[in-house]
């Protein structure tokens, strides 16, 4: 529970966080964004990683001098297209034999099961619609590799779903998040953000035990 705690407490103050690290190691931030991004689209095992709430602070803190927006965006997008493509090539590889085993501490079969029936119900324009969904956006290449979706087809769906999702929060940090009423509150706006990424989620696990009643 203190370890929960811990981890809500940093993703709610990622702001101070990110911007004490940008000044104690410079340019060092931009690796640990780098991995953070890469790691919650590019591994099963990591989709508890801050996403949609990252990018608007970072971009918040870029906004006050921290970093080169414009830097951090080219290196977020390619961080999120590499991740997304490790991600697809597991599951082109390994991907059937995980997809047997049942759920252990790392691997939720439920999250599997839901990123499938998401791709299926979007085809294509999944891998666009899943960057903005916690969780399924770390599942969906993973699936795309498992059903193995032709690459020359995931590959161009692929790099516009990092593009604008990368761009759009960033950016949208950049120009909103140091605004004063914004920056006041940014903690707020950091759990709303948090909350709108996650209500997709909870409106589909309500719909499934809506239709799972007698």
């Amino acid at each position: 529970m203190d370890l929960i705690t811990s981890f809500f407490q940093i993703l709610v103050h990622l702001d101070q966080h990110l911007f004490d690290f940008a000044q104690q190691y410079g340019v060092w931030i931009y690796g640990l964004l780098f991995l953070i991004i890469f790691c919650e689209t590019g591994l099963v095992v990591t989709p508890f990683l801050p996403g949609d709430s990252l990018l608007f602070v970072a971009g918040a803190v870029a906004g006050i001098g921290a970093m080169n927006v414009h830097l951090l965006v080219v290196l977020l997008i390619l961080a999120a297209i590499l991740g997304d493509n490790t991600n697809y090539w597991i599951g082109r590889f390994v991907g059937p034999r995980v997809f047997r085993r049942d759920d252990t501490w790392f691997f939720k079969r439920s999250y599997v099961d839901r990123a499938n029936a998401f791709f299926e119900k979007h085809g294509g324009k999944t891998l666009i619609i899943a960057r903005f969904l916690p969780i399924v956006r770390t599942y969906v290449p993973f699936v795309a590799g498992i059903g193995k979706m032709p690459y020359q087809r995931f590959l161009p769906f692929d790099i516009l779903g990092g593009f604008i999702w990368i761009t759009s929060l960033t950016y949208a940090g950049y120009v909103f998040g140091n605004i004063p009423l914004v920056k006041k509150n940014l903690t707020l706006v950091i759990l709303a953000i948090i909350f709108v990424s996650l209500l997709p989620g909870i409106i589909e696990t309500l719909r499934h035990r809506a239709a799972a009643r007698p």
